[in-house]
């Protein structure tokens, strides 16, 4: 019991910590916009609204995976198995993500001879979102991201992949990603903030939907993919089609 209170409080601890940031941004902005905004220009009061619209979004971000995180270690996230298509799914997500990081480029290369996959449709699409958010996070501008989904060498599986030009992540490191609050040490992520849960919350979503998710990574980036279940276990012949934005 001891261990389970100390967990909790730890969690709290560091929640408190990752809030504590982006509220802070968004009082300073909104009170110097309101007690100077006669003497400020144009350009500084759409700079300081840009401030708040992202700090907003990431308070929105945090607070979204501390509730996943409370759902999966209470056991109360039940999730709901339906048929769907991964690459209908997945396009709007890299379509919503890329309007945020207009300074990447995104491409789409969607295998659409794949067959229906069995998920739970927000979880899978939570899982996208994290994954695809983190290599536009991680890697750095005028850079590609690719989603590429195609079938896998284990015909029961569908393989999704997310597909970075970031500077890679030492192997020593691929465990430590998917635990909580964990957050590696390089040039890029010392520039972006970040509470270290989506990918453990990406991991256990995944597992929970009877999926894998693997990484391999060198100096010219990093690859997360994703092994889904298939609805249809038949081989099909590939045939693909590519789409940029």
């Amino acid at each position: 019991m001891i261990n389970e209170d100390n967990q909790q409080e730890d969690f709290i601890s560091t929640i408190s910590h990752e809030l504590r940031t982006p509220l802070t941004s968004i009082r300073g902005f909104a009170q110097t916009m309101l007690t100077s905004w006669d003497a400020l220009d144009d350009a500084h009061k759409k700079k300081f609204l840009q401030i708040i619209e992202q700090q907003s979004n990431r308070l929105i971000n945090l607070v979204e995976n501390m509730l996943s995180v409370n759902k999966l270690q209470s056991f109360k996230d039940k999730l709901v198995f339906k048929s769907a298509n991964a690459n209908a799914l997945t396009e709007p997500i890299v379509q919503i993500i890329q309007h945020q990081y207009k300074d990447h480029h995104f491409v789409m290369d969607f295998n659409k001879k794949i067959p229906s996959i069995l998920i739970d449709t927000d979880k899978f699409q939570q899982i996208m979102t994290n994954l695809i958010e983190n290599a536009a996070k991680y890697s750095n501008e005028g850079t590609t991201i690719k989603i590429k989904t195609d079938f896998s060498s284990s015909p029961e599986y569908i393989s999704i992949k997310v597909i970075d030009e970031g500077i890679g992540i030492k192997e020593e490191d691929f465990a430590k990603i998917f635990t909580k609050f964990s957050r590696i040490d390089n040039p890029l992520t010392r520039k972006v903030q970040g509470s270290g849960l989506g990918l453990y919350i990406t991991k256990i979503l995944t597992e929970k939907m009877n999926g894998k998710i693997t990484l391999k990574s060198s100096d010219d980036g990093t690859t997360f993919e994703l092994l889904i279940p298939a609805e249809n276990l038949e081989k099909q012949t590939a045939g693909v089609v590519k789409s940029e934005r």
